[in-house]
């Protein structure tokens, strides 16, 4: 489910518990409100709104780390594939048809990433990932080193093509996938809308409590777009950049 539908479910949810409350007020009895009766209930929801707030506190650090973690990896994919294209070009000109090959890798991880980005990359051709890494691994092998400096200069590329192939799998697991249940969500806006309805209870039903309670309400419903966008690295308003890679491209074989 899309993060702007979820969020809005949330919201609907979550402000008719609020209604429901302030309705509810008027069909209890009076001794239902009393002091007691709503300190009992303010004990409980408190107890109820910490465990929602560290919670949601959590969730969105949790998410903001994955997020980050993703985009500094691929930073470093793209820092090294120019890596990977400095040393092959001091390895010698029998390498230019590797390094020809490199632009079409490039492409392959933005079009697994970014598929609507795919076509914006112009003068490459794109091929699935995996395959465009295997070939890369294997035109690395075919070269013939003819001393000591080339051997180690393949070395190298090749543990440059295996970092980079490592960390595509971290970057393609998050592609399309979602690391929250959506049972958990479920809970958690099962949770938001008790405390809200309790909220409801013993408010005062004027417009300027309505209005205040609704812009809680919504702060609450846009935290979870924010985790939820942030669980979505790849799409959405808030998604990773693919602008090393085109900046990698950009630059490769001058």
């Amino acid at each position: 489910m899309a993060p702007i539908t979820l969020s809005f479910i949330a919201l609907g949810c979550i402000f008719g518990g609020t209604v429901f409350g302030m309705g509810l007020r008027f069909l209890l009895p009076g001794h239902h409100l009393s002091d007691e009766s709503r300190n009992t209930v303010k004990l409980g929801t408190g107890m109820v709104a910490t465990m929602a707030a560290l919670v949601l506190g959590l969730l969105i650090a949790s998410a903001k780390g994955t997020f980050d973690t993703l985009r500094n990896e691929l930073e470093q994919t793209s820092a090294k594939f120019l890596q990977l294209d400095a040393v092959l070009a001091d390895y010698g000109p029998e390498t230019r048809e590797v390094r020809n090959f490199l632009p079409s890798a490039i492409t392959a991880a933005v079009q697994q990433l970014w598929p609507e980005e795919a076509g914006a990359i112009a003068g490459a051709k794109a091929q699935q990932p995996s395959a465009a890494l295997r070939e890369l691994r294997k035109e690395l092998l075919r070269l013939s080193p003819q001393n000591d400096a080339q051997r180690y200069l393949q070395s190298q590329a090749l543990q440059v093509a295996a970092d980079i192939a490592g960390t595509r799998w971290l970057l393609v697991q998050q592609v399309g996938k979602s690391s929250l249940p959506l049972s958990f969500i479920v809970l958690l806006i099962f949770w938001l809308t008790v405390i809200f309805a309790s909220f409801g209870l013993f408010s005062p039903t004027n417009g300027t409590v309505i209005v205040v309670l609704f812009v809680c309400v919504l702060s609450a419903a846009t935290s979870l777009f924010l985790i939820l966008e942030l669980d979505q690295p790849y799409q959405g308003l808030i998604k990773i950049s693919s602008a090393p890679l085109h900046e990698a491209l950009a630059v490769m074989g001058r």
